[in-house]
């Protein structure tokens, strides 16, 4: 399995170092969601914003999708290998990869793994978005018929 790029900054020993840059994630998180809530809401498609594994949310049509009652429930998820089949994760975290250090789109086939343990099949659009300083990745999940 391909690793998504670490978030981790080398050289933080402390906790409260740990921790101010988690915090910081997190309102990163949260303020370009705001920024962009009205997409989130009333897009027809199921999308999410990825900052890094831990720090991560999506609409309701996405948690619906994979079987999560909120949002917030699937962002809880802590990594990607519960959520992503692994024959997926590869072309993902490549994709994922392109867009941080090419600044290049892509369009992928993702399966995904519901929180009930099926699987569903998707067209995933994953685009680069620059907020506050920060790179994160917009996803438009389609799933396939």
């Amino acid at each position: 399995m391909v690793p998504f790029i670490a978030t981790e900054v080398k050289g933080m020993t402390s906790e409260n170092e740990k921790s101010d840059l988690h915090s910081h994630h997190e309102e990163l998180v949260g303020g370009l969601y705001n920024q962009m809530k009205s997409i989130f809401e009333s897009s027809e498609q199921p999308m999410y914003l990825y900052l890094d594994d831990t720090h991560k949310t999506c609409n309701q049509k996405l948690a619906s999708l994979l079987g999560y009652k909120t949002p917030n429930e699937w962002a809880s998820v802590e990594g990607f290998s519960d959520l992503v089949e692994e024959k997926s994760m590869k072309s993902l975290a490549a994709a994922y990869n392109d867009a941080m250090t090419r600044m290049v789109g892509s369009t992928i086939n993702v399966e995904w793994r519901k929180k009930s343990g099926d699987k569903v099949d998707t067209s995933v659009i994953l685009v680069p978005i620059a907020y506050d300083g920060h790179l994160f990745a917009l996803h438009f999940v389609s799933p396939k018929a």
